[in-house]
């Protein structure tokens, strides 16, 4: 069984790839060149790496996260790749105010806005759920509602620019796996808050577009520390991942998934052999590794 799933899953994984992705892609980098863009997240991982892309293709940045020291090295390494301008606004988004703070700091600095990307993350454990309602509840209020507060913030800005909203989410958050509970919870609902959203932009005529961005395992140092030892999976690289969520939000994309192999191919299998899905899903853990 387990030499016909290593075959299965890359097999199916390639050719949904080719169906849906065969077509050109018409990105170039300068359609990034002059753009105004906001990044949470941004003092590590995928958020970081997001900013150096853009960086490199002469945007103007405003980063946010906890960490100021990790903000300032990111901002002082953007602006040596040839940022049209970077500079960084540090707190957390457990603060209710936060959001308004940083979405203040691009209309005073810029005028405008072109493009949102939503990325941050709040901790969560990696084992089963042990009850803890009140870790749920803190953890919603940063990987979700944070999400819709700085939407909202920004949303005349983006209105104003016709611009795009990315929302960096999961694959726990299309098809929920054991361990992940109240993270998956956070990103499902990132998944029904933006996705009827863009339902009402698309009946009002707004013209700034939504991306849900559903990611499988990455790479990124925290992602590897939490679930390195209990998956047999091997993460996809954070650079390209952060590559390929900038060009699906200046494509104007509905979804990214990434990497396609693994996400499409838990997409298609979710609705038409859901059971099946559950057994591979279990059977790719080392379940005597996780916490109890």
């Amino acid at each position: 069984m387990g030499l016909l799933l290593k075959i299965f899953i890359p097999l199916l994984g390639a050719a949904l790839a080719f169906y849906f992705y065969s077509a050109p892609q018409n990105f170039s980098e300068e359609m990034l060149r002059g753009k105004r863009v906001i990044v949470t997240g941004a003092s590590s991982g995928i958020g970081e790496q997001m900013a150096y892309h853009l960086a490199r293709m002469e945007a103007h940045l405003l980063l946010t996260a906890r960490t100021e020291a990790k903000l300032q090295k990111v901002v002082k390494r953007c602006l040596e790749l040839g940022a049209a301008s970077a500079r960084y606004v540090s707190g957390s988004m457990e603060d209710t105010t936060f959001p308004r703070v940083v979405v203040k700091e691009a209309e005073n600095t810029w005028g405008g806005l072109d493009m949102l990307i939503l990325n941050h993350i709040g901790y969560s454990y990696f084992k089963y759920f042990d009850g803890d309602v009140e870790h749920v509840r803190k953890l919603l209020e940063t990987n979700f509602l944070s999400y819709v507060a700085m939407t909202v913030s920004a949303l005349p800005l983006l209105k104003e620019s016709e611009g795009s909203i990315v929302v960096v989410s999961s694959m726990a958050g299309k098809s929920s796996g054991p361990f992940t509970a109240p993270y998956s919870a956070t990103k499902f609902a990132l998944d029904g808050f933006f996705s009827s959203l863009r339902q009402e932009f698309i009946i009002d005529k707004v013209n700034v577009s939504i991306t849900l961005c559903i990611l499988g395992y990455i790479d990124t140092e925290n992602a590897v520390r939490a679930v390195s030892h209990a998956i047999r999976v091997k993460p996809a690289p954070k650079e390209e991942c952060a590559l390929e969520i900038i060009k699906s939000g200046v494509l104007r994309q509905r979804e990214l998934h990434y990497p396609f192999s693994t996400v499409g191919t838990v997409i298609l299998l979710k609705a038409i052999a859901p059971e099946f899905l559950d057994f591979l899903t279990r059977n790719s853990y080392d379940v005597e590794k996780i916490e109890r």
